[in-house]
């Protein structure tokens, strides 16, 4: 109105002014394209008012864009950039700098203001490395790059005009710092200005714990952006989201509530690293997209205190939280406790037992074990000259033997790779075995060798309840006093106390100590395995604590048998200087003949004279009774 009466008082006392056409004779303007632009309508002088005949003065006065945009210019005076501009920072954004220059300035989609340019536009001194190389304190690195491979700048290049922009976030003339109480993007105002496309949920994360904590002025409470992120935001179902529900327990939740200075100030506890080596975080860890997360279970933007009623994680609404995943779980789930570790923090008495009693039995065994075999190597190197060296080869494993133990051999190794696969997934050697983030697939072969291993225990058993020659097996594997004095003679010996070696009949204490803790171990390993797969009925039957001592128990009894395997087994039939490079009895069915008469002189001779009774008969049977 003020530009059209100034028009109306001009002409009744000069007459007409100028036109645009009149002014290309000094000055070099694009008539096609101004006449394109926002300007067009006002001409020249609508913005040069001071002019009102040619030739004018040589310096017209400064264009006032106050004069048609006051209220824009009054708050862009007050924003960050026109702050910058007052304090002497030439190259501080103005007008034109966003709009475009003067004469060209453009409405609809080819406005440098469109949502679909903006990005572009305040990129040209936010991504600009010479603008920002000018003492420009830009506070986050590379924020246009990452706005446009945000969910919200691909939504706006697709065309979508309801995606967040940077205006949309920022404010467009009144864009104020960060830590301004007044800013859209201060922390206590983000829930306030997200809200306004997502209203919703700005309602519900308002009554959270975190929204709560945010308005009462608690500046460690997260935001929207502490969760999502600022200019990066990604959908929850892309890997790079922070919500994604592979990283929003360690990478979002964790980054609080595993941080050692906000854990001494709200006491939080080790819930984070107990929720690692949970079962849940381990599923997680190992690439399993559905295992429950911390959202899962404590809600995502309605995160309330377990003492709420409404709360996901109360009491009285855990059977229906747990049962989304676990239907049929019953009302145990309520009883037992949560963010349990299998090594110290908060933990069932029974899991602190278990904990306790393998803390002491995996170094006393294998720590024997590593003595005794240490000490019976250096022995033995110390000989001069070989013991055996005739090659003559006698039976020791029949057929029925050999396939019990190749079936227990390959899915023992399949479970201890796949077994510590769960819970190491990022180490590099299961990477090299292919298993990293191959969760679903790792657990569907750690159980099909489980199975297998307890089948072919149970064949084995089966096969001396039915083969009356072959149980003679167990009584020769029974433990007695003469093994322990075995132990105590051998250790003497090759301590150097006893010249004479101690000998054995068909199993010496090695092979008996063996045996029977691969069977205790497949036992222990069994019923917690089978617990632990059948989860749901398990939980449905039995209360949490139980689930914990199982996963206790499994992961300790796993360490034990693994070592004991590597240490002492691996010695008996591959390291010991009297059988390397190996021992072929589990694949030939035959053992060194020297090495039994010098260990076994007892059994050397029942076998010679099995030998003479069978009068040459070399059979399969015949094999199959030995």
């Amino acid at each position: 109105m003020r530009l059209l009466l100034a028009g109306l008082l001009s002409i009744a006392l000069f007459g007409a002014p100028p036109s645009a056409k009149d002014c290309l004779g000094c000055h070099e303007v694009d008539l096609v394209k101004f006449e394109a632009s926002k300007h067009a309508s006002i001409g020249c002088f609508g913005c040069h008012t001071s002019i009102t005949k040619l030739p004018h003065a040589d310096k017209p006065a400064k264009v006032d864009c106050s004069s048609c945009h006051d209220g824009q210019v009054k708050a862009y005076a007050k924003s960050v950039h026109g702050m910058a501009k007052k304090s002497g920072m030439a190259d501080s954004a103005t007008c034109a700098s966003c709009h475009g220059t003067p004469h060209l300035i453009m409405g609809g989609n080819d406005s440098k203001v469109a949502k679909k340019n903006l990005a572009d536009t305040c990129g040209s001194c936010h991504s600009n490395p010479e603008f920002l190389s000018r003492h420009h304190n830009i506070p986050f690195a590379k924020p246009v790059e990452a706005y446009k491979l945000s969910l919200h700048g691909r939504e706006v290049a697709k065309g979508n005009d309801a995606a967040a922009s940077c205006s949309d976030c920022h404010g467009s003339h009144d864009i104020l710092p960060s830590q301004n109480p007044a800013a859209k993007v201060n922390r206590a105002n983000v829930a306030e200005t997200c809200g306004v496309c997502h209203p919703s949920v700005q309602a519900v994360y308002m009554d959270s714990v975190h929204g709560l904590a945010v308005k009462n002025g608690h500046k460690d409470s997260p935001t929207c952006t502490g969760c999502h992120g600022e200019h990066n935001i990604q959908a929850p179902s892309e890997i790079g989201s922070l919500v994604n529900a592979a990283r929003v327990s360690t990478v979002t939740c964790g980054r609080c509530h595993g941080d050692e200075r906000l854990d001494s100030r709200y006491s939080f506890g080790d819930k984070v690293s107990a929720y690692q080596d949970s079962f849940h975080g381990l599923a997680v860890r190992g690439g399993q997209k559905h295992a429950a997360n911390c959202a899962s279970c404590h809600g995502v933007h309605n995160i309330l205190p377990s003492t709420d009623i409404r709360s996901t994680i109360n009491p009285a609404n855990l059977q229906k939280t747990c049962g989304v995943c676990h239907p049929g779980v019953g009302d145990k789930i309520a009883k037992g406790r949560v963010h349990v570790r299998t090594a110290g923090g908060i933990e069932h008495i029974s899991v602190r037992w278990i904990r306790l009693a393998y803390y002491a039995l995996i170094p006393m065994t294998i720590g024997f074990m590593l003595f005794h075999n240490g000490i019976d190597w250096l022995a033995k190197l110390r000989r001069k000259k070989p013991h055996h060296n005739t090659g003559e080869q006698l039976p020791r494993m029949n057929r029925y033997f050999r396939w019990t133990h190749g079936l227990v051999m390959v899915s023992f190794i399949t479970l201890v790779v796949t077994g510590f696969a769960l819970k190491f997934p990022e180490s590099g050697w299961i990477q090299a075995f292919g298993l990293g983030g191959a969760g679903q697939v790792r657990g569907i072969i750690h159980r099909i060798a489980g199975a297998v291993i307890m089948g072919a225990t149970g064949l084995h058993i089966l096969h001396l309840i039915l083969v009356k020659r072959d149980r003679i097996m167990v009584w020769e594997l029974l433990p007695s006093l003469q093994d322990a004095k075995d132990i105590g003679n051998m250790l003497a010996h090759n301590l150097g106390f006893n010249v004479k070696r101690p000998t054995f009949g068909m199993f010496g204490y090695a092979e008996k100590m063996e045996y029977w803790a691969f069977m205790w171990g497949t036992v222990v390993m069994a019923v917690t395995g089978i617990l632990l797969w059948a989860k749901d009925t398990s939980m449905h039957f039995f209360p949490v604590w139980v689930m914990d001592a199982a996963t206790a128990a499994h992961w300790y009894e796993a360490i034990l048998a693994t070592l004991s395997i590597l240490v002492w087994h691996w010695y008996l039939v591959i390291f010991d200087p009297d059988v390397y490079p190996m021992d072929l009895a589990w694949l030939t069915g035959k053992a060194s003949a020297d090495h039994m008469r010098e260990t076994r002189p007892e059994y050397y001779r029942d076998l010679m004279n099995q030998q003479a009774a069978k009068d040459g008969d070399d059979t399969p049977e015949a094999e199959d009774k030995h």
